[in-house]
């Protein structure tokens, strides 16, 4: 193995132990609400909560994927001042938004139930879980700015830690309420804010370890001048529009399942794990390109970041066979793991093949969203992603009277293709020797 595949394993692995811990995490909520009494209602109500804070976090996911990159081209270019002083802004901005969740959480959480339909036992335990689980906003936004910074500082191990302390901490903590507290739906979310500030501590404790020295650059009023927040925005507004467009994709599916009924909405929540499982894999791949991409683009080294490229891609397309065969072989016996209700798992049958062919069509762009959003090249991402969406709804609206539920795997499986599609055609002549050149002008 040459020296290119070992960076993007060291890069990629501690990512995808980081990510996959994400979709396992909501499994096992999953399935600590399908041995509640209101079964179907109530992982119904964690589709619902997931995605409206899926919503809500993804929207603000800018700070994650815009640090990183712009962080990893500082680090590129040995600019240690500079790495520092992002990670004051980043978090600034963190702490800005989170403060307004909290505030803004009635209003918030009113408006974002009522986009969903489902039934009215659902909605009521959703609002349950949303209420409790608001309270670890300021704890969640926090870690998409400091874990965008260890990645683009070249360290996927130290988020990696910090996911698996976390996310074990919220499933004790899940099992406690629920089980031992007797607390529902909510004893789930409040295992979850008690891991997101676990999850914050344990990531700053790494910090002083690791970067402790680089705290004399700190400075606050030099890092959130007006010229570098201006620039820290202007680099994010494309990657803020085009999360906003995937969350809508996203909360469109939810929604759109919630009309089809309790046992629909079931089953295309548990389906959407398995697509959610390939993707924080597929992930790990893309953090590594984000890594890559701004650390080469930041030293000028045009090569290695051709040669990170080409690997990268071959790495992502066998990630995507693997889960092909997995899904092909086991589908059910994973799905089975989350409800012992055959009425579920026989629904799910007759909508797998969409998720199976998930991966095929997916790998592409999740590998593209990295290099550019290593590069900070943002409105290709903007521009694409919202013309997918308009395939979406064309398909979906198309098609939903005649095909149902079908017509929602259709739509957002055409989504990803075309977002792929479009990425394809957008970077055909995306010369590294332009990313570099960008860099330096």
């Amino acid at each position: 193995m040459n020296r290119m595949n070992r960076q993007i394993l060291r890069l990629a692995i501690p990512n995808i132990i980081s990510n996959i811990t994400i979709p396992l995490l909501g499994m096992v909520d999953t399935a600590i609400a399908g041995r509640l009494d209101n079964g179907a209602a109530a992982i119904g109500a964690i589709g619902i909560g997931t995605t409206i804070f899926n919503m809500i976090y993804w929207t603000c996911g800018f700070l994650r994927m815009g640090t990183s990159g712009v962080t990893a081209q500082a680090y590129g270019a040995r600019d240690l001042r500079e790495c520092t002083r992002i990670l004051v802004r980043s978090m600034s901005v963190a702490v800005v938004l989170a403060l307004l969740l909290v505030v803004l959480r009635n209003p918030l959480g009113r408006f974002s139930l009522g986009l969903m339909e489902g039934s009215e036992g659902a909605q009521a335990l959703a609002a349950e879980y949303f209420f409790a689980r608001i309270w670890a906003a300021p704890a969640s936004i926090s870690l998409f700015a400091i874990h965008g910074w260890f990645i683009g500082m070249q360290n996927s191990r130290t988020p990696m830690v910090v996911s698996i302390i976390s996310n074990v901490v919220n499933i004790l903590f899940s099992a406690l309420f629920v089980f031992r507290l007797g607390m529902g739906i909510a004893g789930i979310a409040w295992g979850t804010v008690v891991a997101q500030y676990t999850g914050v501590a344990v990531s700053w404790l790494f910090w002083a370890r690791y970067y402790g020295r680089l705290a004399k650059y700190a400075d606050l009023r030099e890092s959130i001048r007006l010229k570098p927040m201006t620039r820290f925005f202007h680099i994010n507004k494309d990657i803020f529009l085009r999360t906003l467009c995937l969350v809508t994709a996203y909360t469109f599916f939810t929604a759109a399942s919630s009309r089809f009924g309790d046992t629909v909405l079931a089953t295309n929540t548990l389906l959407m794990q398995l697509f959610t499982l390939f993707s924080y894999m597929s992930d790990g791949f893309a953090y590594a390109a984000e890594s890559l991409a701004g650390k080469y683009i930041g030293a000028r080294n045009r090569p290695a970041l051709r040669e990170a490229i080409v690997k990268l891609f071959w790495w992502s397309l066998g990630i995507a066979v693997a889960y092909v065969a997995l899904y092909l072989a086991g589908w059910r016996g994973i799905l089975s793991l989350f409800t012992p209700s055959r009425e579920i798992l026989d629904t799910a049958g007759r909508y797998i093949g969409w998720v199976i062919a998930i991966p095929l069509v997916g790998c592409l762009p999740f590998l593209i969203d990295g290099i550019l959003l290593g590069a900070t090249q943002t409105k290709a991402l903007r521009n694409t992603t919202f013309l997918a969406l308009v395939v979406y709804f064309g398909l979906y609206y198309v098609s939903v009277g005649q095909l149902g539920n079908n017509a929602l795997w259709l739509a957002f499986v055409g989504f990803i293709a075309a977002r792929g599609i479009l990425l394809l055609h957008a970077t055909r002549n995306l010369d590294p020797a332009r990313l570099i050149a960008g860099r330096q002008g």
